[in-house]
């Protein structure tokens, strides 16, 4: 049994990063005593638009996807709607509490959590701000579709943020989209698939309208950052083996998971989304040795996200889940009534 608690609450991936990007974190320390070299800087961009698959101008790094979120929210509610959907990634949730004047949101209802893409676009008759994020945190669920995109940039008073976080593991983006339609921002991180989330690197894959406004943006990143995302992006075909093995495991995990009769639901993230009919499961799981993230706030009671671990760690998840199950001759644990 393990010591520490396992982290299965944070969606991270618990693959570390190969050995030439920690030395190259570690060559970081060595200029601790200066700001980053705005030439380095430059680089780490030019690598982002590469991997992209967009022109250099329309990037801006940042130190995490959600400070760049939040930013976005700053600048540009001061005269518009913000929209979002619900659930969301909580901190752009909460930028839009604190910053905006006016906010809807629109509910992602179980049990198939569907975007009403209809109601979505009688929201957007007046200037607004749409912040979606796709696949979905914590559904992992696909939201929005090209053709939504379309409708939604026409109107030249929308301005659209697409946060694709989780896009690694989806394939899914609109980044190609970007250079014929100033209004649309795509924000990207490398904290996932990259295996840097203790590095907090972000991007905007950035519309003209959006681009414009952060001209003079700086994204002020630590030396070990930029020196061990560069060395990420200089070869970053690893991210793909990152992305097999953690679906591998997700997939393995659900079926597990099915076999106990668990209501779980398809992802196309690493991290994977249930019901368990239990109000204080969280709780439950972290008395167990195990951190889940739980949704009260956000969904109706009984719902966790867990991330997708190493083998172990999920053996250890399924491991409990039989615990909690045994110690609740209800069988209520996994129930499926909850629509």
């Amino acid at each position: 049994m393990m010591r520490e608690a396992i982290r299965l609450n944070m969606n991270e991936v618990p693959y570390p990063p190969p050995r030439r990007i920690i030395k190259a974190a570690r060559q970081g320390l060595e200029n601790l005593n200066r700001y980053a070299d705005p030439e380095h800087l430059g680089c780490l961009r030019r690598l982002l638009a590469g991997y992209a698959g967009v022109p250099e101008r329309h990037v801006i790094p940042g130190a995490g996807s959600n400070l760049l979120l939040r930013e976005m929210i700053h600048v540009f509610s001061k005269e518009r709607k913000v929209l979002m959907v619900s659930p969301s990634f909580l901190p752009t949730v909460e930028a839009a509490k604190q910053f905006a004047t006016k906010s809807v949101s629109i509910r992602l209802s179980p049990p198939e959590f569907d975007l009403n893409v209809e109601m979505l676009m009688k929201t957007v008759r007046e200037p607004s701000l749409v912040v979606i994020d796709s696949p979905n945190n914590p559904t992992g669920k696909i939201l929005i579709t090209r053709e939504t995109v379309e409708r939604l940039t026409q109107n030249v008073e929308v301005l659209v943020v697409i946060d694709e976080a989780y896009y690694e593991f989806s394939q899914v983006t609109f980044a190609d989209m970007v250079a014929d339609h100033p209004n649309l921002a795509i924000t990207r991180t490398m904290d996932k698939a990259f295996s840097l989330a203790g590095a907090r690197i972000g991007y905007v894959i950035a519309g003209e309208r959006f681009a414009s406004a952060f001209s003079s943006y700086d994204p002020f990143l630590p030396q070990c950052s930029l020196h061990a995302a560069t060395e990420a992006l200089a070869d970053p075909s690893y991210v793909m083996r990152n992305v097999c093995r953690v679906i591998e495991e997700r997939e393995r995990l659900l079926k597990k998971l099915d076999g106990l009769g668990a209501h779980v639901y398809s992802s196309d993230t690493n991290f994977v989304l249930i019901y368990t009919g239990l109000p204080a499961a969280g709780r439950r799981f972290r008395d167990l040795g195990v951190l889940v993230s739980d949704l009260t706030t956000q969904l109706p009671p009984g719902f966790i996200r867990v991330s997708v671990g190493t083998r172990e760690e999920n053996d250890v998840f399924l491991d409990r889940c039989m615990k909690i199950l045994k110690d609740h001759e209800s069988k209520r644990l996994f129930s499926k009534n909850h629509a």
